[in-house]
């Protein structure tokens, strides 16, 4: 961008504050800064704490020490093919990806640095799921130990944030340089890399043929390692809502007072269920098991945080789903009842803890799906 111009077509004089303006265009970003109300309520689920990927926390000092095992990931891949030429594809990479990314320009990263940030976060990200899912190369130590559990648990959790993305076309571009022939696609080993509740060995068992497995194949429409976490832990749901479907103008009651006025509470027997797949028939209320960890909490928010910046994510399940649990769990009253029915299982101490989570995620300014996913019409029918 030219800011010595100061004219446009016809001669006419452009004031330079608002030059950018007339040699821009609209740009198709898909990795966002998250937004105050979002991040209010708690920022370090979405700060990084282990390794920055990407232009927004690049070069910070408390990164430094991953540095050496990104220069590790990357001679793992150059050893994987002779003769690779990085350079110029990581150079027709740059301005595609420059443009995926929010206020990139405020940032005043320069092409060299960017463009050596492409390619050492993105050999470190290819490497390591590959490392995660046991994909050579033979005989080779891993470089970061998957027995170390809180380093390598915190590495999950921070290729999981939405401001800690590459373009997945830059990682898909990386993988088809260097994989071998019966390798499955970058994002079917992401998904089995990243997520406890999506059974993809099943996924690529019952849907072979399907849509999802052939967008998993396609790094054009996948935005980022995210994303395509989105897309397979969404797999199968309806779209379609109750035509009578209640919106959210009324508090729900929680899990408690349901009970009281005779729910029953009952968690999927099926082990593939979908994490969505809840329902709600005679009296019963069915809902699948969902295990807290540490980690859940900005893994979820994240996944929101994504749905709630992108006009290209709907319905809006995980918005829609915290929002739901969010009123089924007032207090460790709630969660203690979900417990013993099989609904919830958590590793955090105390029933208050997980109560807690669930009410913060849920006090964020929320866009849901229109119609919301979620019916309580027949809830409200009950009193």
């Amino acid at each position: 961008m030219h800011k010595e111009r100061k004219k446009i077509e016809g001669g006419m004089k452009v004031d330079p504050l608002f030059e950018n303006l007339f040699n821009s265009r609209v740009k198709p970003i898909s990795i966002f800064k998250v937004n105050v109300g979002l991040r209010e309520s708690n920022p370090d689920a979405y700060t990084p704490k282990m390794v920055s990927i990407g232009p927004y926390h690049n070069g910070k000092p408390q990164f430094r020490p991953m540095q050496k095992n990104k220069l590790l990931y990357l001679r793992r891949f150059l050893r994987r093919k002779e003769s690779l030429d990085l350079d110029s594809c990581i150079n027709e990479l740059e301005e595609e990806a420059r443009n995926c990314y929010d206020d990139i320009e405020d940032l005043n990263i320069g092409s060299r640095e960017f463009c050596k940030m492409l390619l050492l976060d993105g050999c470190f990200v290819v490497e390591f799921i590959r490392e995660r899912v046991e994909i050579g190369p033979r005989l080779e130590d891993e470089i970061i130990k998957s027995d170390i559990g809180c380093i390598y648990k915190q590495i999950l959790r921070d290729l999981m944030l939405l401001k800690n993305q590459l373009p997945f076309f830059v990682l898909d571009k990386l993988h088809e340089m260097t994989k071998q022939d019966d390798d499955i696609p970058l994002a079917i080993q992401a998904v089995k890399s990243f997520t406890s509740f999506v059974d993809i060995e099943e996924i690529i068992h019952k849907h072979s043929d399907s849509p999802l497995i052939k967008i998993a194949s396609n790094a054009g429409d996948i935005k980022h390692l995210l994303h395509a976490v989105h897309i397979l832990s969404c797999h199968g749901n309806p779209t379609k809502t109750s035509k009578d479907d209640t919106t959210w103008t009324k508090a729900m009651p929680n899990a408690t007072e349901l009970s009281e006025a005779g729910v029953r509470f009952s968690n999927h027997t099926n082990s593939n269920t979908n994490l969505f797949d809840i329902k709600f028939e005679d009296g019963l209320m069915t809902i699948p098991c969902f295990e807290v960890v540490d980690e859940t909490e900005s893994f979820v928010r994240n996944l929101i945080a994504y749905e709630q910046q992108t006009s290209e994510v709907q319905p809006k399940y995980f918005s829609d789903y915290a929002l739901f649990m969010d009123h089924l769990i007032d207090s460790d009253k709630d969660v203690n009842l979900l417990r013993q029915k099989g609904i919830i299982k958590h590793r955090m101490g105390e029933d208050k803890d997980v109560s807690s989570l669930f009410n913060k995620i849920g006090n964020g300014e929320l866009q849901l799906s229109q119609p919301s996913y979620f019916s309580y019409s027949q809830l409200y029918r009950l009193f």
